[in-house]
């Protein structure tokens, strides 16, 4: 059975996700900023015969993202998405999208596919003295950060970068780790939805002329170091084989493929009635 989470059920709900934090880490985040009641939010829950709750499925603006442990109702998850003429995007662990998928009643989507990582403990790749090169970013460090950032070729343009950054330091969502010499920043690394379980690394660049000197490396260390100790599981997506071997000599292993379906906007008058 399916049917609308409340309030009244996020024990029941946090029970489910909270065993995966990384994998959930965009559904817990969601919940903790913007709870149950939110016209742009909406949770649904699949229950068993015995009322235990076997998946959710959080609808974020036009994005919906499911997760599931075992066997779940993917045809009455779609249903659900079908019925909305906001839905844009599907996205998540491939072994729960791809039972959705055959049920969605849009045109085949644009799809894009990445690795899923995650890291529950931090391999010491240099001596704790190096960390200390490492700093914690400030609001007046978030211009050079951006300047950095805007210069790497396989990042894409943002002009909303730097106050991107600016909004997760003063809201607590993020944070960047830098480090510098007396002219600039040569390499950082940030994480971004941090909730009280877990957070999203992102930002993992080295200034082109210092490449090779172990600089991301130590970022990445010190942020994970610090995470960690807090309590939180990290998590990150790759695609890119040649980073993705830098992070599991870290500690990161990988959990899944991270999908991403995006589905062409519905004509008005094919959309369903909501």
């Amino acid at each position: 059975m399916i049917r609308r989470l409340q309030e009244t059920d996020n024990e029941i709900c946090q029970q489910l996700i909270s065993q995966k934090p990384a994998e959930n880490l965009f559904i817990i985040g969601d919940i903790e900023n913007f709870g149950y009641e939110q016209d742009f939010q909406k949770l649904w829950g699949d229950f068993n015969a015995d009322g235990q709750l076997k998946a959710v499925l959080l609808k974020y603006s036009s994005n919906y993202i499911a997760y599931a442990e075992d066997e779940f109702n993917a045809e009455g998850f779609a249903a659900i998405m079908n019925k909305d003429p906001e839905f844009k995007e599907l996205s998540g662990l491939q072994s729960i999208t791809s039972k959705i998928l055959p049920h969605i009643e849009k045109a085949s989507p644009k799809t894009r596919s990445l690795y899923y990582a995650n890291c529950e403990s931090i391999n010491q790749l240099a001596p704790s003295s190096a960390l200390e090169k490492v700093k914690l970013a400030s609001a007046e460090d978030v211009p050079a950060i951006a300047h950095l950032q805007s210069q790497i070729s396989e990042f894409e343009a943002d002009p909303n970068r730097e106050a991107g950054l600016l909004r997760g330091i003063e809201n607590g969502s993020a944070r960047t780790y830098f480090i510098h010499n007396d002219q600039e920043i040569l390499s950082s690394a940030s994480t971004t939805a941090e909730n009280s379980m877990s957070a999203m690394v992102v930002g993992v660049c080295t200034h082109p002329e210092h490449s090779r000197k172990g600089y991301a490396s130590l970022c990445m260390t010190k942020l994970c170091e610090d995470l960690l100790n807090e309590g939180k599981m990290l998590c990150l997506f790759y695609d890119n084989p040649k980073a993705g071997s830098i992070y599991k000599r870290l500690g990161f292993k990988d959990i899944g493929k991270w999908m991403m379906h995006v589905f062409q906007a519905q004509p008005e008058n094919a959309a369903h009635s909501s």
